[in-house]
């Protein structure tokens, strides 16, 4: 007997289930005039110090709060913890990726009235997280420029599925020769008219423009809940 036939059935359910749950916690963080904003980038591309530096620059200004993603340990959420703001661990185990019901079990005990901005940083991987809406607002895809510049148009469904585009680790652009002109036409082959971010969690080269976006989005997440 062909199993096949079961196999997508049963995936069709889960992706429908999460698709539930996703739009709930959507409704969640309108509610609360929160911006949810999720990461996912291949392993290695710099997503957590990334994040960790755009904590810590809000940190004075928003009240903001993080969820990461991993497949066994904690040592991102120790990390992101230093930058001073609420960060709560969700451990996947054998999962290669966040999904709705886990952010929604993680924020339990949370009041989202409290926060302005939430970051959810997905497991490391380009596949998988692109099945999975978790409710959020907006999904930014990272690219470092040590991965090469052909990332978009080797996985192209989660350039298509994100946002935004940020690329990561800039400062070592000229130490691997990484042609930025054409990893954009990369981009924009595969997503036309997104946007793109050039940043250094290093230098902060970047961090600047990147931050300004985010700023831009919290207030009109704020302007949609108030109606």
């Amino acid at each position: 007997m062909n199993a096949e036939p079961r196999l997508v059935e049963v995936r069709k359910n889960v992706l429908k289930q999460n698709d539930v749950t996703a739009r709930a916690l959507r409704g969640r963080f309108r509610d609360a005039g929160v911006l949810a904003v999720s990461l996912v980038s291949s392993p290695g591309s710099g997503k957590t110090a990334f994040l960790e530096k755009t904590l810590t620059l809000l940190y004075s200004r928003y009240r903001v709060a993080a969820l990461v993603g991993d497949l066994a340990t904690e040592n991102d959420a120790a990390r992101l913890a230093r930058s001073q703001v609420p960060v709560k661990q969700i451990v996947t185990g054998t999962v290669c990726h966040l999904d709705a019901a886990m952010v929604q079990h993680a924020l339990e005990g949370w009041d989202l009235n409290t926060l302005d901005i939430l970051f959810i940083e997905n497991v490391g991987n380009l596949v998988c997280p692109s099945s999975y809406d978790l409710g959020e607002d907006l999904r930014l895809v990272l690219l470092s420029v040590t991965e090469g510049e052909d990332k978009p148009l080797k996985y192209p469904t989660i350039f298509n599925s994100a946002d935004v585009a940020v690329i990561t680790k800039i400062d070592l652009a000229a130490a691997v020769e990484f042609d930025e002109a054409a990893a954009k036409r990369n981009i924009q082959a595969v997503r036309p008219g997104m946007e793109v971010f050039k940043t250094s969690a290093k230098t902060g080269e970047g961090m600047a423009e990147y931050l300004e976006f985010i700023e831009r989005r919290r207030v009109h997440s704020r302007a949609a809940a108030a109606v």
